[in-house]
């Protein structure tokens, strides 16, 4: 059973075909769609070759083999360095951060079950922001104190919208409206606060706030890593119930979900993904609102799947990341400025594409 685009109602679709794996338990079975397998296995693919060209592209020039024997063991201390040091943490992180990107822009797109539901357009990434940016300005801060000040920040952000939008169930039009507003505020709240602090202060937040992953090391990406894997495998874990509620409370009900309980842990868990990525990074802009509907769009699939949404997020901000090393080299750009342009075009087309069907 599949729903439709909106998921305002299911609807069984006999016409893709599938493939069903069994393993020797008793009653196990895993049904897998051809396309949505065939369209995993690309962008898998698509990531890994941008990952491993960044690694070999740059200043220190490096071959494939060099890099193969970077990773074996094999090659001199300056390639180790440069390739292990240097240039992995930041792959690795761009990546992991859009996957992670990508899955909560899934998770919200599905709860409010409209294509602008993602954590940039709701305010979920201006309220992380803002906690970090009142750390940095107040006490300087850590990176521990800056990733606690995000998580924070987002997670009341995330209880402000829900109780304004909330009215005998969070619907998600009114999640969107509320969001938006908030976000608004916020922003303005996040200008104020750069423009009273002083100069160098505000400029290294103004910079952080772009969204960058310049200069990220194993210390920084590391615990944010295994934030974003453990928060990843429970929404995936929660990921068909969440396919349930995109039919309606109603129906979802019916089928044993407890709708609002797992409207409330699916919006935990895709806040606590956004949140760990602006520790580390800052906001990073339009990942999260285009990355679910390409991967839809690609798999043609009648709702949001987590996985695939995963997927195009990482090879989205991995390419992003690469254009903005590359592109005016020496000189390295924030990734959220190549974020935003990408965003920007999407976005127009997608409200052009919504303006046509109406």
């Amino acid at each position: 059973m599949t729903t439709t685009g909106k998921g305002t109602r299911p609807r069984i679709d006999f016409g893709r075909p599938t493939l069903l794996l069994r393993t020797r338990g008793p009653g196990i079975s895993l049904m897998l769609d051809v396309r949505t397998l065939v369209v995993g296995i690309s962008l898998i693919l698509a990531g890994l070759a941008v990952g491993l060209f960044s690694l070999a592209t740059g200043d220190f020039a490096l071959s494939v083999p060099q890099v193969v024997r970077a990773f074996e063991g094999d090659a001199d201390a300056l390639t180790r360095t440069v390739v292990m040091d240097w240039r992995l943490p930041r792959v690795l992180s761009a990546l992991l951060f859009g996957a992670a990107l990508g899955m909560s822009g899934g998770i919200f797109q599905s709860l409010t079950r409209n294509p602008l539901g993602s954590p940039d357009i709701i305010g979920f990434n201006a309220g992380a922001y803002t906690g970090a940016l009142l750390v940095i300005l107040t006490v300087g801060g850590s990176y521990l104190q800056i990733a606690s000040g995000a998580l924070i920040g987002g997670v009341l952000t995330a209880l402000a919208v829900y109780v304004l939008a909330f009215r005998r169930g969070s619907q998600g039009f009114r999640l969107i409206i509320v969001g938006i507003g908030i976000s608004a505020m916020l922003a303005s709240l996040n200008h104020w606060l750069i423009l009273r602090a002083e100069l160098e202060v505000s400029m290294a937040a103004a910079v952080w706030g772009a969204g960058s992953l310049n200069g990220i090391t194993w210390q920084q990406a590391g615990p944010a890593a295994a934030v974003v894997v453990v928060v990843a495998v429970a929404a995936l874990a929660v990921s068909r119930r969440m396919r349930m509620l995109e039919m309606g409370d109603d129906a979802a009900r019916a089928l044993g979900v407890r709708a609002e309980p797992t409207r409330v842990l699916l919006m935990v868990l895709g806040v606590a993904l956004t949140a760990a990525v602006t520790a580390v990074a800052g906001p990073i802009a339009f990942v999260a609102l285009a990355a679910p509907q390409l991967a839809r769009r690609v798999t043609k699939s009648a709702g949001i799947a987590l996985l695939p949404s995963a997927l195009m997020g990482a090879v989205l901000l991995s390419a992003s990341d690469l254009a903005a090393q590359r592109q005016f080299a020496p000189i390295q750009l924030p990734v959220g400025v190549v974020t935003v342009c990408i965003g920007g075009i999407y976005l127009v087309w997608l409200l052009a594409r919504e303006a046509r069907k109406s």
